[in-house]
């Protein structure tokens, strides 16, 4: 069973109870993906390390040193 099968099944129950509907699959993406971006780059800031260009800085520091 994928995403929009349980989806389906959710509002099916959800509308048979009388229930407000779940929110659509993919709805809160983006803003799960901002939420865990802003929190790793809270966490280098609170470290004493650049908040921005890790992923660079990191695969610089990897081919470099091939």
């Amino acid at each position: 069973m994928n995403a929009l099968h349980q989806y389906l099944f959710d509002s099916y129950r959800a509308a048979s109870l009388g229930e407000p509907a779940p929110p659509a699959p993919g709805t809160h993406d983006v803003a799960v993906l901002r939420a865990v971006r802003d929190h790793r780059r809270a966490e280098r800031a609170r470290a004493g390390r650049p908040a921005r260009g890790a992923v660079r800085a990191t695969l610089r520091r990897w081919l470099r040193t091939s």
